[in-house]
């Protein structure tokens, strides 16, 4: 099991929620830290609040365009040397049924979602090859379990599923693990929820991070490719 000490993560999304949350583990384990947000403004407060340090950079970049992620990992790169893992977590939703979903909602959720993971793994694969390192993908429990309004977001998280446990298999051969995490109910600021007190049942972003640093320090002989994870409260009981 090798230390976590100076790795270097890179989280896409990373701003608020759960990426922020996984950032704070990782820093907490004395990581160096990338994340990304869609605006200065965010990406600055967030890396304020993470460290006042050169501990984290904060980068403006767009999942959805490659040349913007090819942009930040030039960026990472030149400041670390290196890459040692990855989570692509900027996600997005739209819930309406079909009837109503306009087509620039279906496009945006899966060029999000689902191109922007693809785009993240292939402006990153070199890297991860380099450091025998590791691809993470937050996907949802929507990733198995459909509902009435949820076409579109179903669509990409049941896709991110099916890509990433086959990017695994390719990956594999390299040394590098691959793992798709599918949280149930978060508290989280997704889709303009706003966390309260109310949210206490929830898996928080922390628990989140928690499962990653965990997942990083298992013995190197063992991956858990897939990992489902609910409140243990369900919500009709809470």
């Amino acid at each position: 099991m090798e230390p976590l000490k100076d790795k270097v993560a890179y989280i896409t999304g990373g701003t608020k929620g759960i990426g922020f949350g996984i950032a704070e583990a990782l820093l907490e384990k004395g990581m160096r830290v990338a994340i990304t947000g869609r605006s200065q403004d965010t990406v600055d407060a967030a890396r304020k609040q993470l460290s006042p340090t050169a501990d984290v950079i904060g980068i403006v970049a767009d999942v959805r365009s490659m040349d913007a992620q090819d942009k930040a990992i030039k960026q990472i790169l030149d400041a670390w040397g290196q890459i040692d893992l990855v989570i692509a977590n900027a996600g997005i939703g739209h819930f309406t049924d079909i009837e109503s979903m306009s087509p620039e909602q279906w496009h945006e959720t899966i060029d999000v979602n689902l191109t922007g993971v693809f785009n993240s793994i292939k402006t990153t694969v070199d890297s991860l090859k380099k450091s025998r390192g590791y691809f993470t993908t937050i996907a949802s429990l929507a990733g198995t379990n459909f509902f009435a309004k949820g076409a579109a977001y179903n669509a990409s998280k049941f896709g991110l599923v099916g890509f990433t446990q086959a990017v695994m298999l390719d990956l594999r051969k390299y040394g590098i693990k691959t793992t798709t995490i599918m949280p149930g109910s978060v508290s989280t600021y997704f889709n303009d929820h706003q966390p309260s007190e109310a949210d206490a049942w929830k898996i928080q972003p922390e628990d989140i991070g928690q499962m990653v640093v965990d997942l990083l320090e298992i013995h190197p002989r063992s991956l858990p490719s897939k990992v489902e994870v609910r409140p243990t409260v369900p919500p009709s009981a809470k």
